[in-house]
Protein backbone atom coordinates (compact mmCIF):
# COMPACT_ATOMS: atom_id res chain seq x y z
CA UNK A 1 0.00 0.00 0.00
CA UNK A 2 1.30 3.35 -0.53
CA UNK A 3 -0.70 7.35 -0.99
CA UNK A 4 0.70 9.91 -3.12
CA UNK A 5 1.01 13.33 -1.30
CA UNK A 6 0.94 16.64 -3.09
CA UNK A 7 2.57 20.05 -1.89
CA UNK A 8 1.41 22.86 -3.31
CA UNK A 9 3.81 25.98 -2.54
CA UNK A 10 2.70 29.53 -4.19
CA UNK A 11 5.74 31.87 -4.34
CA UNK A 12 3.70 34.81 -6.05
CA UNK A 13 0.79 35.51 -8.45
CA UNK A 14 2.98 34.29 -11.53
CA UNK A 15 4.84 31.36 -9.66
CA UNK A 16 3.60 28.10 -8.17
CA UNK A 17 5.02 24.75 -7.58
CA UNK A 18 3.53 21.45 -7.08
CA UNK A 19 5.32 18.87 -5.87
CA UNK A 20 4.75 15.06 -5.37
CA UNK A 21 5.50 12.55 -3.36
CA UNK A 22 5.35 8.79 -2.32
CA UNK A 23 4.43 7.85 0.90
CA UNK A 24 4.43 3.68 2.02
CA UNK A 25 5.49 0.32 4.09
CA UNK A 26 7.33 -1.48 1.54
CA UNK A 27 10.43 0.24 0.01
CA UNK A 28 10.44 0.37 -3.62
CA UNK A 29 14.01 -1.25 -5.05
CA UNK A 30 13.73 0.64 -8.25
CA UNK A 31 14.92 3.95 -7.83
CA UNK A 32 13.78 6.83 -10.60
CA UNK A 33 12.00 9.73 -10.98
CA UNK A 34 8.07 10.41 -10.14
CA UNK A 35 6.59 11.22 -13.41
CA UNK A 36 2.77 11.60 -14.46
CA UNK A 37 1.71 11.54 -17.94
CA UNK A 38 -1.75 13.16 -18.99
CA UNK A 39 -3.51 13.39 -22.00
CA UNK A 40 -1.42 16.50 -23.97
CA UNK A 41 -0.40 17.58 -20.54
CA UNK A 42 2.98 16.36 -18.89
CA UNK A 43 4.58 17.22 -14.96
CA UNK A 44 7.88 16.55 -14.34
CA UNK A 45 8.81 16.40 -10.81
CA UNK A 46 12.90 16.70 -9.65
CA UNK A 47 15.75 17.89 -11.02
CA UNK A 48 14.60 17.68 -14.60
CA UNK A 49 12.61 20.82 -15.59
CA UNK A 50 14.12 22.21 -19.07
CA UNK A 51 16.39 25.27 -19.20
CA UNK A 52 13.55 27.18 -21.30
CA UNK A 53 11.23 27.85 -18.12
CA UNK A 54 11.11 29.56 -14.96
CA UNK A 55 9.13 26.41 -13.12
CA UNK A 56 10.61 23.52 -12.23
CA UNK A 57 7.39 21.77 -13.71
CA UNK A 58 7.08 21.86 -17.55
CA UNK A 59 3.90 20.93 -20.09
CA UNK A 60 4.45 19.02 -23.04
CA UNK A 61 1.60 18.69 -25.60
CA UNK A 62 0.73 15.47 -27.87
CA UNK A 63 1.60 12.69 -25.15
CA UNK A 64 -1.63 10.49 -25.41
CA UNK A 65 -2.49 7.80 -22.66
CA UNK A 66 -2.13 8.44 -19.06
CA UNK A 67 0.30 6.18 -16.79
CA UNK A 68 1.64 6.79 -13.25
CA UNK A 69 4.92 5.63 -12.69
CA UNK A 70 6.60 5.73 -8.87
CA UNK A 71 9.90 5.90 -7.89
CA UNK A 72 12.33 4.34 -5.48
CA UNK A 73 13.61 4.76 -2.08
CA UNK A 74 14.03 7.96 -1.87
CA UNK A 75 10.28 8.96 -2.27
CA UNK A 76 9.57 6.47 0.20
CA UNK A 77 10.53 8.29 3.20
CA UNK A 78 8.48 11.37 1.97
CA UNK A 79 11.40 12.67 -0.62
CA UNK A 80 11.06 14.03 -3.68
CA UNK A 81 14.61 14.25 -6.14
CA UNK A 82 15.83 17.19 -7.00
CA UNK A 83 14.86 19.15 -3.78
CA UNK A 84 17.84 20.51 -3.00
CA UNK A 85 16.72 23.73 -3.36
CA UNK A 86 13.51 24.21 -1.00
CA UNK A 87 10.98 26.34 -2.35
CA UNK A 88 11.60 28.69 0.68
CA UNK A 89 14.90 29.41 -1.07
CA UNK A 90 13.07 29.95 -4.55
CA UNK A 91 10.44 32.08 -3.54
CA UNK A 92 13.45 34.37 -1.63
CA UNK A 93 15.55 34.13 -5.10
CA UNK A 94 12.65 34.99 -7.30
CA UNK A 95 10.81 37.61 -4.98
CA UNK A 96 10.73 41.37 -4.98
CA UNK A 97 13.05 43.55 -2.65
CA UNK A 98 9.51 45.87 -1.51
CA UNK A 99 8.25 42.84 0.10
CA UNK A 100 5.76 45.18 1.93
CA UNK A 101 4.40 46.71 -1.25
CA UNK A 102 3.26 43.48 -2.50
CA UNK A 103 1.63 41.99 1.02
CA UNK A 104 -1.53 42.25 -0.22
CA UNK A 105 -0.83 40.55 -3.82
CA UNK A 106 0.26 37.67 -1.90
CA UNK A 107 -2.78 37.24 0.48
CA UNK A 108 -5.24 37.19 -2.53
CA UNK A 109 -2.99 34.67 -3.93
CA UNK A 110 -2.94 32.24 -1.21
CA UNK A 111 -7.02 32.86 -0.93
CA UNK A 112 -7.03 31.56 -4.78
CA UNK A 113 -4.63 28.63 -3.54
CA UNK A 114 -7.43 27.74 -0.49
CA UNK A 115 -9.93 27.96 -3.37
CA UNK A 116 -8.57 25.36 -4.78
CA UNK A 117 -7.32 23.20 -2.93
CA UNK A 118 -11.35 23.29 -1.55
CA UNK A 119 -11.84 22.60 -5.63
CA UNK A 120 -9.30 19.75 -5.19
CA UNK A 121 -10.84 18.03 -2.29
CA UNK A 122 -13.92 18.21 -4.17
CA UNK A 123 -12.95 15.54 -7.14
CA UNK A 124 -12.91 12.22 -5.74
CA UNK A 125 -9.68 10.37 -7.92
CA UNK A 126 -6.22 12.06 -7.36
CA UNK A 127 -6.24 11.62 -11.80
CA UNK A 128 -8.76 13.98 -11.65
CA UNK A 129 -7.05 16.44 -9.32
CA UNK A 130 -3.83 16.08 -10.95
CA UNK A 131 -5.40 17.04 -14.41
CA UNK A 132 -7.29 19.79 -13.00
CA UNK A 133 -3.58 21.54 -11.26
CA UNK A 134 -2.20 20.66 -14.69
CA UNK A 135 -4.44 22.82 -16.48
CA UNK A 136 -4.31 25.57 -13.75
CA UNK A 137 -1.11 26.14 -14.50
CA UNK A 138 -0.82 25.65 -18.13
CA UNK A 139 -3.38 28.55 -18.19
CA UNK A 140 -0.84 30.78 -15.29
CA UNK A 141 1.88 29.86 -17.68
CA UNK A 142 0.19 31.31 -21.04
CA UNK A 143 -0.83 34.54 -18.66
CA UNK A 144 2.76 34.81 -17.62
CA UNK A 145 3.63 34.82 -21.48
CA UNK A 146 1.37 37.49 -22.59
CA UNK A 147 2.22 39.84 -19.72
CA UNK A 148 5.82 39.13 -20.60
CA UNK A 149 5.40 40.39 -24.48
CA UNK A 150 3.32 43.06 -22.97
CA UNK A 151 6.13 44.29 -20.76
CA UNK A 152 8.35 44.69 -23.62
CA UNK A 153 5.82 46.60 -25.45
CA UNK A 154 5.66 48.73 -22.90
CA UNK A 155 9.15 48.85 -22.16
CA UNK A 156 9.84 49.88 -26.05
CA UNK A 157 7.36 52.88 -25.43
CA UNK A 158 9.12 54.24 -22.96
CA UNK A 159 12.37 54.18 -24.44
CA UNK A 160 10.37 56.27 -27.06
CA UNK A 161 9.33 58.55 -24.63
CA UNK A 162 13.02 58.97 -22.96
CA UNK A 163 14.06 59.70 -26.81
CA UNK A 164 11.55 62.42 -27.17
CA UNK A 165 12.21 63.96 -24.03
CA UNK A 166 16.08 64.50 -24.85
CA UNK A 167 14.89 66.07 -27.89
CA UNK A 168 12.58 68.51 -26.19
CA UNK A 169 15.69 69.19 -23.72
CA UNK A 170 17.73 69.79 -26.65
CA UNK A 171 15.49 72.25 -28.35
CA UNK A 172 14.74 73.74 -24.51
CA UNK A 173 18.86 74.25 -24.97
CA UNK A 174 18.63 75.86 -27.68
CA UNK A 175 15.97 78.51 -26.77
CA UNK A 176 18.26 79.57 -23.51
CA UNK A 177 21.09 80.28 -25.82
CA UNK A 178 19.11 82.62 -28.58
CA UNK A 179 18.00 84.50 -24.81
CA UNK A 180 21.33 85.02 -23.61
CA UNK A 181 22.25 86.31 -27.03
CA UNK A 182 18.81 88.70 -26.88
CA UNK A 183 20.22 89.84 -23.48
CA UNK A 184 23.51 90.51 -24.45
CA UNK A 185 22.47 92.72 -27.81
CA UNK A 186 19.96 94.55 -24.81
CA UNK A 187 22.86 95.51 -22.69
CA UNK A 188 24.92 96.76 -25.55
CA UNK A 189 22.13 98.97 -26.45
CA UNK A 190 21.53 100.27 -23.11
CA UNK A 191 25.58 101.08 -22.85
CA UNK A 192 25.19 102.90 -25.91
CA UNK A 193 22.71 104.96 -24.89
CA UNK A 194 24.59 105.89 -21.65
CA UNK A 195 27.38 106.85 -23.24
CA UNK A 196 25.19 109.38 -25.51
CA UNK A 197 23.66 110.37 -22.86
CA UNK A 198 26.86 111.49 -21.41
CA UNK A 199 28.43 113.20 -24.81
CA UNK A 200 25.34 115.20 -24.88
CA UNK A 201 25.41 116.09 -21.10
CA UNK A 202 29.31 116.93 -21.21
CA UNK A 203 27.85 119.24 -24.56
CA UNK A 204 25.29 121.38 -22.84
CA UNK A 205 27.69 121.59 -19.95
CA UNK A 206 29.87 123.10 -21.83
CA UNK A 207 28.07 125.36 -23.57
CA UNK A 208 26.24 126.28 -20.31
CA UNK A 209 29.50 127.27 -18.65
CA UNK A 210 30.76 129.30 -21.63
CA UNK A 211 27.32 130.97 -22.27
CA UNK A 212 27.69 132.03 -18.19
CA UNK A 213 30.96 133.63 -19.17
CA UNK A 214 29.59 135.29 -21.55
CA UNK A 215 26.99 136.88 -19.92
CA UNK A 216 28.91 138.41 -17.29
CA UNK A 217 31.39 140.18 -18.94
CA UNK A 218 28.64 141.34 -20.80
CA UNK A 219 27.12 142.30 -17.88
CA UNK A 220 30.30 144.02 -16.46
CA UNK A 221 30.44 145.83 -19.33
CA UNK A 222 26.89 147.02 -19.00
CA UNK A 223 27.58 147.95 -15.53
CA UNK A 224 30.61 149.88 -16.66
CA UNK A 225 29.13 151.60 -19.26
CA UNK A 226 25.88 152.57 -16.58
CA UNK A 227 28.37 153.86 -14.17
CA UNK A 228 29.69 156.42 -16.68
CA UNK A 229 26.25 157.25 -18.06
CA UNK A 230 25.03 158.69 -14.51
CA UNK A 231 28.51 160.00 -14.02
CA UNK A 232 28.30 162.49 -17.09
CA UNK A 233 23.83 162.46 -17.61
CA UNK A 234 24.19 165.55 -15.54
CA UNK A 235 26.53 167.39 -17.62
CA UNK A 236 25.38 166.66 -21.26
CA UNK A 237 22.61 165.82 -22.61
CA UNK A 238 22.94 165.61 -25.96
CA UNK A 239 26.02 162.69 -24.50
CA UNK A 240 22.47 161.29 -22.55
CA UNK A 241 20.52 161.00 -25.53
CA UNK A 242 23.71 159.45 -27.55
CA UNK A 243 24.12 157.26 -24.56
CA UNK A 244 20.22 156.43 -24.50
CA UNK A 245 20.81 155.12 -28.07
CA UNK A 246 23.05 152.86 -27.13
CA UNK A 247 21.41 151.80 -24.46
CA UNK A 248 18.53 150.75 -26.40
CA UNK A 249 20.38 148.98 -29.04
CA UNK A 250 22.19 146.94 -26.58
CA UNK A 251 18.27 146.17 -24.58
CA UNK A 252 17.28 145.12 -27.88
CA UNK A 253 20.97 142.83 -28.37
CA UNK A 254 19.98 141.76 -25.25
CA UNK A 255 16.90 140.58 -26.27
CA UNK A 256 17.83 138.82 -29.33
CA UNK A 257 20.17 136.89 -27.35
CA UNK A 258 17.76 136.04 -24.48
CA UNK A 259 15.11 134.71 -27.61
CA UNK A 260 18.43 133.13 -28.99
CA UNK A 261 18.59 131.68 -25.72
CA UNK A 262 15.15 130.72 -24.96
CA UNK A 263 15.52 129.08 -29.19
CA UNK A 264 18.18 126.76 -27.87
CA UNK A 265 16.85 125.93 -24.52
CA UNK A 266 13.70 124.89 -26.67
CA UNK A 267 16.00 122.70 -29.00
CA UNK A 268 17.71 121.33 -25.33
CA UNK A 269 13.87 120.14 -24.28
CA UNK A 270 13.32 118.63 -27.44
CA UNK A 271 16.20 116.85 -27.16
CA UNK A 272 15.27 115.68 -23.91
CA UNK A 273 11.85 114.55 -24.81
CA UNK A 274 13.21 112.83 -27.54
CA UNK A 275 16.04 111.29 -25.02
CA UNK A 276 13.14 110.06 -22.69
CA UNK A 277 10.99 108.84 -25.88
CA UNK A 278 13.94 106.43 -26.19
CA UNK A 279 13.93 105.34 -22.35
CA UNK A 280 10.32 104.51 -22.42
CA UNK A 281 10.63 102.81 -25.51
CA UNK A 282 14.24 100.95 -24.12
CA UNK A 283 11.71 100.14 -21.34
CA UNK A 284 8.95 98.63 -23.07
CA UNK A 285 11.45 96.86 -24.77
CA UNK A 286 13.40 95.29 -21.24
CA UNK A 287 9.30 94.71 -20.41
CA UNK A 288 8.73 92.95 -23.11
CA UNK A 289 11.91 90.40 -22.66
CA UNK A 290 10.47 90.13 -19.16
CA UNK A 291 7.44 88.66 -20.64
CA UNK A 292 9.09 86.48 -23.10
CA UNK A 293 11.58 84.84 -20.32
CA UNK A 294 7.86 84.60 -18.17
CA UNK A 295 6.47 82.64 -20.86
CA UNK A 296 9.63 80.76 -21.39
CA UNK A 297 9.97 79.43 -17.70
CA UNK A 298 6.05 78.61 -17.61
CA UNK A 299 6.77 76.55 -21.07
CA UNK A 300 9.62 75.08 -18.92
CA UNK A 301 7.52 74.45 -15.89
CA UNK A 302 4.82 72.77 -17.91
CA UNK A 303 7.57 70.10 -19.63
CA UNK A 304 8.67 69.70 -16.28
CA UNK A 305 5.48 68.57 -14.67
CA UNK A 306 4.61 66.70 -18.14
CA UNK A 307 8.44 64.56 -17.52
CA UNK A 308 7.54 64.33 -13.70
CA UNK A 309 3.98 62.74 -14.68
CA UNK A 310 5.57 60.19 -17.19
CA UNK A 311 8.04 59.34 -14.37
CA UNK A 312 5.33 58.89 -11.89
CA UNK A 313 3.22 57.02 -14.56
CA UNK A 314 6.33 54.72 -14.89
CA UNK A 315 6.59 53.67 -11.26
CA UNK A 316 3.07 53.36 -11.15
CA UNK A 317 3.33 50.88 -14.40
CA UNK A 318 6.65 48.85 -12.83
CA UNK A 319 4.53 49.00 -9.54
CA UNK A 320 1.62 47.25 -11.65
CA UNK A 321 3.40 44.86 -13.33
CA UNK A 322 1.95 42.43 -10.41
CA UNK A 323 -1.67 43.41 -11.18
CA UNK A 324 -1.71 42.77 -14.68
CA UNK A 325 -3.90 40.04 -14.59
CA UNK A 326 -6.78 41.25 -12.64
CA UNK A 327 -6.13 45.04 -13.98
CA UNK A 328 -5.96 44.89 -17.52
CA UNK A 329 -8.55 46.95 -18.29
CA UNK A 330 -7.73 49.70 -15.99
CA UNK A 331 -4.56 49.92 -17.25
CA UNK A 332 -5.39 49.93 -21.02
CA UNK A 333 -7.74 53.26 -20.01
CA UNK A 334 -4.69 54.94 -18.15
CA UNK A 335 -2.53 54.13 -21.34
CA UNK A 336 -5.04 55.83 -23.09
CA UNK A 337 -4.85 58.67 -20.86
CA UNK A 338 -1.08 58.70 -21.41
CA UNK A 339 -1.48 58.70 -25.00
CA UNK A 340 -3.29 61.96 -24.82
CA UNK A 341 -1.12 63.65 -22.61
CA UNK A 342 1.47 62.88 -25.18
CA UNK A 343 -0.64 64.56 -27.85
CA UNK A 344 -1.01 67.60 -25.28
CA UNK A 345 2.82 67.89 -25.29
CA UNK A 346 3.01 67.79 -28.56
CA UNK A 347 0.62 70.40 -29.26
CA UNK A 348 2.32 72.83 -26.58
CA UNK A 349 5.98 71.99 -28.75
CA UNK A 350 3.96 73.70 -31.54
CA UNK A 351 3.01 76.20 -29.96
CA UNK A 352 6.01 76.78 -28.60
CA UNK A 353 7.93 77.02 -31.86
CA UNK A 354 5.02 79.27 -33.47
CA UNK A 355 6.01 81.77 -30.55
CA UNK A 356 9.58 81.26 -31.13
CA UNK A 357 8.52 82.71 -34.73
CA UNK A 358 7.27 85.64 -33.30
CA UNK A 359 9.95 86.38 -31.14
CA UNK A 360 12.76 86.18 -34.00
CA UNK A 361 10.03 89.06 -36.00
CA UNK A 362 10.15 91.33 -33.26
CA UNK A 363 13.76 90.81 -32.64
CA UNK A 364 14.03 92.11 -36.70
CA UNK A 365 11.49 95.27 -35.48
CA UNK A 366 13.62 96.38 -32.83
CA UNK A 367 16.23 95.48 -35.41
CA UNK A 368 14.67 98.33 -37.83
CA UNK A 369 13.78 100.12 -34.85
CA UNK A 370 17.51 101.11 -33.81
CA UNK A 371 18.62 101.53 -37.44
CA UNK A 372 16.05 104.43 -37.34
CA UNK A 373 17.11 105.82 -34.31
CA UNK A 374 20.82 105.90 -35.18
CA UNK A 375 19.71 107.81 -38.26
CA UNK A 376 18.07 110.37 -35.73
CA UNK A 377 21.10 110.22 -34.01
CA UNK A 378 23.09 111.85 -36.73
CA UNK A 379 20.69 114.38 -37.88
CA UNK A 380 20.84 115.16 -33.94
CA UNK A 381 24.54 115.47 -34.73
CA UNK A 382 24.35 117.83 -37.43
CA UNK A 383 22.36 120.13 -35.69
CA UNK A 384 24.82 120.50 -32.93
CA UNK A 385 27.22 121.83 -35.80
CA UNK A 386 25.48 123.85 -36.97
CA UNK A 387 24.44 125.73 -33.56
CA UNK A 388 28.19 125.73 -32.74
CA UNK A 389 28.70 127.37 -36.49
CA UNK A 390 26.21 129.80 -35.76
CA UNK A 391 27.54 130.69 -32.17
CA UNK A 392 31.36 130.84 -33.78
CA UNK A 393 29.33 133.91 -35.93
CA UNK A 394 28.06 135.42 -33.04
CA UNK A 395 30.89 135.24 -31.30
CA UNK A 396 33.21 137.24 -34.36
CA UNK A 397 29.54 139.71 -34.21
CA UNK A 398 30.09 139.94 -30.06
CA UNK A 399 34.14 141.31 -31.01
CA UNK A 400 32.98 143.41 -33.37
CA UNK A 401 30.74 145.26 -30.44
CA UNK A 402 33.48 144.92 -27.97
CA UNK A 403 35.53 147.13 -30.43
CA UNK A 404 32.84 149.87 -31.11
CA UNK A 405 32.09 150.22 -27.71
CA UNK A 406 36.26 150.68 -27.07
CA UNK A 407 35.77 153.41 -29.39
CA UNK A 408 32.89 155.30 -28.28
CA UNK A 409 34.53 155.21 -24.75
CA UNK A 410 37.58 156.30 -26.32
CA UNK A 411 35.07 159.82 -27.88
CA UNK A 412 33.79 160.31 -24.58
CA UNK A 413 36.66 161.17 -22.95
CA UNK A 414 38.29 163.43 -25.86
CA UNK A 415 34.56 164.49 -25.14
CA UNK A 416 35.46 165.27 -21.88
CA UNK A 417 38.60 166.72 -22.46
CA UNK A 418 37.37 169.28 -24.70
CA UNK A 419 34.36 169.96 -22.54
CA UNK A 420 36.81 171.08 -19.54
CA UNK A 421 39.08 173.15 -21.92
CA UNK A 422 35.89 174.66 -22.94
CA UNK A 423 34.75 174.99 -19.26
CA UNK A 424 37.94 176.88 -18.51
CA UNK A 425 38.29 179.24 -21.30
CA UNK A 426 34.78 180.25 -20.26
CA UNK A 427 35.34 180.94 -17.16
CA UNK A 428 38.74 182.98 -18.04
CA UNK A 429 36.43 185.22 -20.67
CA UNK A 430 33.95 185.76 -17.80
CA UNK A 431 36.66 186.88 -15.33
CA UNK A 432 37.98 188.97 -18.24
CA UNK A 433 34.47 190.77 -18.99
CA UNK A 434 34.24 191.46 -15.14
CA UNK A 435 37.79 192.84 -15.12
CA UNK A 436 36.74 195.47 -18.04
CA UNK A 437 36.91 195.38 -21.40
CA UNK A 438 36.82 192.78 -23.73
CA UNK A 439 39.27 193.14 -26.25
CA UNK A 440 38.16 192.52 -29.93
CA UNK A 441 40.33 189.04 -30.49
CA UNK A 442 38.43 187.13 -27.85
CA UNK A 443 35.20 187.18 -30.25
CA UNK A 444 37.20 186.19 -32.82
CA UNK A 445 38.29 183.56 -30.36
CA UNK A 446 34.81 182.44 -29.02
CA UNK A 447 33.84 181.70 -32.51
CA UNK A 448 37.04 179.10 -33.13
CA UNK A 449 36.11 177.41 -30.36
CA UNK A 450 32.23 177.29 -30.92
CA UNK A 451 33.38 176.10 -34.69
CA UNK A 452 35.74 173.30 -33.13
CA UNK A 453 33.39 171.94 -30.42
CA UNK A 454 30.36 171.83 -33.77
CA UNK A 455 33.01 169.81 -35.89
CA UNK A 456 33.38 168.05 -32.82
CA UNK A 457 30.52 166.85 -32.33
CA UNK A 458 29.77 166.51 -36.27
CA UNK A 459 32.22 163.90 -35.83
CA UNK A 460 30.54 162.25 -33.50
CA UNK A 461 27.21 162.17 -34.98
CA UNK A 462 29.23 160.97 -38.25
CA UNK A 463 30.35 157.62 -36.16
CA UNK A 464 26.60 157.45 -34.62
CA UNK A 465 25.56 157.75 -38.40
CA UNK A 466 28.35 154.90 -39.29
CA UNK A 467 27.00 152.68 -36.66
CA UNK A 468 23.76 152.82 -37.47
CA UNK A 469 24.40 152.21 -40.97
CA UNK A 470 26.00 148.68 -40.39
CA UNK A 471 23.89 147.63 -38.09
CA UNK A 472 20.97 148.31 -40.88
CA UNK A 473 18.89 150.86 -38.84
CA UNK A 474 18.08 153.75 -40.34
CA UNK A 475 19.91 157.26 -38.94
CA UNK A 476 18.78 159.25 -36.62
CA UNK A 477 16.45 162.13 -38.07
CA UNK A 478 17.75 164.85 -35.59
CA UNK A 479 21.51 163.96 -36.56
CA UNK A 480 20.60 164.82 -39.82
CA UNK A 481 18.91 168.30 -38.90
CA UNK A 482 21.49 168.79 -37.00
CA UNK A 483 24.17 168.29 -39.28
CA UNK A 484 21.91 170.86 -42.25
CA UNK A 485 21.75 173.90 -39.03
CA UNK A 486 25.64 173.69 -38.45
CA UNK A 487 26.40 173.86 -42.29
CA UNK A 488 23.85 176.78 -42.02
CA UNK A 489 25.55 178.24 -39.36
CA UNK A 490 28.97 178.07 -39.95
CA UNK A 491 29.17 180.41 -43.25
CA UNK A 492 27.48 183.29 -41.29
CA UNK A 493 29.58 183.08 -38.48
CA UNK A 494 32.77 183.05 -41.04
CA UNK A 495 30.57 186.72 -42.64
CA UNK A 496 31.02 188.11 -38.74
Amino acid sequence: MFTIQFTIVSLNSNHSFVYISRVGSKPMETPGVCEIELPNRRIVSGSESPTDLDSPCQVHDNVPGFHLGLCGPEEERGETPGREDSPSDLGEAELDPGGDSKAGDDKAFGKEVVLLMQALNSLATPEEKLAALCKKYADLLEESRCMQKQLKALQKKQSQIVKEKIHLQGEHSKAILARSKLESLCRELQRHNKTLKEENGQRSREYEEQRKEAMLHFQMTLGDIEVQMEQHSSHNAKLRQENMELADKLKKLIEQYELREEHIDKVFKHKELQQQLMDAKLQRITEMMKEVEEKQQREREFLLKDATESRRKCELMKEQESQLKQQLSLYMDKFEEFQSTLAKSNEVFTTFRQEMEKMTKKIKKLEKETTQWRTKWESNNQALLQMAEEKTLRDGHFKALQGKLELLERLCRALQKERNDLSNQLSLLQEQRDKGPVPPGSDQHEALAMENKEDKEEDSEDLAHDEALEAGEEPPQHAADKTTTTAATTPTRLLD
